[in-house]
């Protein structure tokens, strides 16, 4: 692959940490994914605001995480077989036009109070955009780099998506505070899905091999086969699959800013913010260093902790302790986010990227909807401190759990060890480039994103 003047890139000897940015398709690929994921971050801020204020009910706001699961659950296994056999770059492009086009609707329907059960339909469409976009995007990045940038290039997708969820739930509580209406919101989110479709349009990749035969139920459910016989990729799916289930303390965030730490549509944008803040600060360390050198018990402690920091954040009542707990669970998500993507994608023959990337769609996505449906129905029946607390303290026993039940996981070592599980045939590594003088390290020529 080239960068944008055309010269070659090519993996140094020495552990860099800009490599995966020195390719001009991963750049837009990178860019377009900030973008939308920032106005992604401000509509689902707007939502929860509006929704809770309209309905005075936590149950709505457990019913925004139902009416976007259910999508991921009904397409995301079809949409990976689609990825495995359809131009990945064209899915993406429309799955985000389609969005665009849901968003402005919730324009119209926030803007003149239509009915609330529109605005659960937009919320359907949106999900099944997600389920479409997401493994059509995981799947493209074989083509854009070779194996050796996988690991740095999860690195800065994580980067990219904290950076958005840092800056996208301030924008939204900044607008929402500013105008007092949700609909400039989804109007901004309709707008950043037409940019990434820009930079989606303008990717080059390298041509995927075209696939033999028609599609089978049998090879629908491949990619569930492979992480079922793959057992450190469905212990770590796991871990992160409950881990976020019964973690889901965003979904109560609304009620946290409202009722117990009266802070606001700001505050409400702050804390949402705090938990990325944590996250961004731990991607950028991340790809700063070498790979995890024992990759699974980093794994372990980080859930371990993501769940230790729900328990204080449910406990807290202080504003500064909140923001403070948000912001470990954020840092600790990171450290298992990075390792699980690593594996799938060094793990994942090229030919099954697609329907594995759907199989971590349909758990991973899942969980953070099914959280919301799970903690807004705790806190329904128990109040909002036992659906945060309780959940914290499961999220410990499930990592004691998967700790016993698969001991793959607690030998998994050096992530720099683990091979493609074919090689890059599409995608090589290039020649070397010329050697950078010590006193003027090379810098990627944009700043990172998703």
């Amino acid at each position: 692959m080239n960068d944008a003047d055309g010269s070659s890139a090519s993996p140094p000897a020495v552990h860099d940490p800009y490599h995966a940015l020195r390719y001009r398709d991963y750049r837009l690929l990178l860019i377009g994914g900030l973008i939308t994921a920032t106005g992604g971050q401000m509509f689902s801020l707007a939502v929860g605001w509006e929704l809770y204020n309209r309905t005075n009910e936590a149950m709505a706001l457990g019913l925004v995480g139902l009416a976007q699961v259910i999508p991921i659950f009904l397409f995301s296994l079809p949409a990976g077989q689609v990825a495995d056999r359809l131009d990945r770059r064209m899915i993406g492009a429309v799955a985000q036009c389609i969005r665009a086009l849901s968003s402005l609707l919730l324009v119209y329907i926030s803007y003149t109070k239509g009915p609330v059960e529109v605005v659960y339909l937009c919320l359907f469409i949106n999900g099944t955009t997600r389920a479409f976009h997401a493994p059509a995007r995981m799947a493209l990045m074989p083509q854009i780099l070779p194996a050796a940038a996988f690991a740095n290039a999860v690195s800065w997708n994580t980067t990219g998506f904290q950076i958005a969820s840092v800056t996208g739930p301030a924008l939204g509580g900044f607008v929402l505070g500013l105008t007092h209406y949700a609909w400039p919101v989804y109007l901004i989110d309709s707008v950043t899905s037409v940019v990434n479709v820009i930079c989606i349009l303008n990717i080059r990749p390298t041509p995927a091999a075209p696939k033999k035969g028609p599609p089978t139920l049998r090879s629908l459910l491949a990619g569930l086969r492979f992480v079922w016989n793959t057992k450190v990729l469905l212990a770590t799916i796991t871990l992160d699959l409950f881990g976020v289930l019964l973690g889901g303390a965003a979904a109560l965030l609304p009620v946290y800013a409202k009722d117990i730490l009266h802070c606001g549509p700001e505050g409400l944008g702050w804390l949402r913010a705090s938990e990325s803040v944590g996250a961004l600060t731990m991607a950028i360390f991340i790809a700063h260093r070498p790979p995890m050198r024992r990759a699974g018990p980093a794994l372990l402690w980080s859930v371990a902790g993501f769940g230790l920091g729900i328990v204080v954040f449910g406990l807290s009542e202080s504003f500064w302790l909140s923001m403070a707990a948000m912001a470990f669970c954020g840092a600790c998500d990171n450290i298992s986010v990075v390792i699980r993507h690593t594996l799938m994608q060094l793990r994942t023959p090229d030919h099954m990227r697609g329907r594995v990337a759907a199989v971590n769609t349909v758990f991973i996505a899942s969980s953070n909807e099914l959280g919301q449906v799970e903690s807004g129905t705790v806190a329904h029946y128990f109040g909002p401190v036992f659906a945060v607390v309780s959940g914290g303290i499961g999220t410990i026993l499930v990592v004691l759990g998967a700790a016993v039940l698969w001991p793959e996981i607690r030998t998994l070592g050096h992530l720099h060890d683990e091979k493609p599980a074919e090689p890059p045939k599409r995608c090589p590594p290039a020649p070397p480039a010329a050697p950078t003088p010590p006193s003027a390290p090379a810098s990627p020529a944009v700043a990172p994103g998703d």
